[in-house]
């Protein structure tokens, strides 16, 4: 009996994983990423990312976002982390949640400030260039190697 509820257990998580993985491959637009040493709390970036999302034109109005299981499953996150994020950003009007259907983004336009941006952009310059430099890295080292790879943004996007 023990054996029969334990491979029950498992069906059921391989069942789950297999339709989160077909459900990010197949419809999200957005790849969700957490830093743990931002020093920003988790649902703090999860709600900037989506915003920056909308505003970048990867979530459009009407778009089904994950639910809050699966999204906190994937991000190895707590439940209430995502809640949290999600309820913030309803009251904000950015989400609306549909009982029983899903979580979808709001006809909402958000535009982020250039400061704003701006300040996203020194953050995370400010963590690349500090790794970068505790391995000896200078300045003209990063200008030389970014010049090198001639980035295709759009494969970042």
């Amino acid at each position: 009996m023990l054996i029969i509820c334990y491979l029950n257990k498992i069906i059921v998580h391989l069942y789950y994983t297999y339709n989160t993985l077909w459900y990010y491959n197949n419809s999200i637009m957005i790849d969700f990423k957490l830093d743990p040493k931002s020093g920003s709390p988790f649902y703090r970036q999860i709600i900037d990312q989506i915003k920056f999302g909308i505003a970048a034109g990867k979530l459009k109005t009407g778009e089904q976002l994950p639910t809050v299981r699966s999204l906190a499953v994937d991000l190895k996150v707590n439940l209430n982390t995502v809640a949290k994020a999600y309820k913030e950003l309803e009251i904000q009007n950015v989400l609306a949640t549909q009982q029983g259907t899903g979580t979808f983004i709001s006809e909402i336009k958000i535009e982020i400030s250039a400061e704003e941006k701006n300040n996203k952009l020194q953050d995370i310059c400010n963590e690349f260039s500090s790794i970068a430099f505790s391995y000896g890295f200078s300045v003209n080292d990063i200008i030389n190697q970014l010049q090198k790879q001639k980035i295709d943004e759009n494969k970042y996007r």
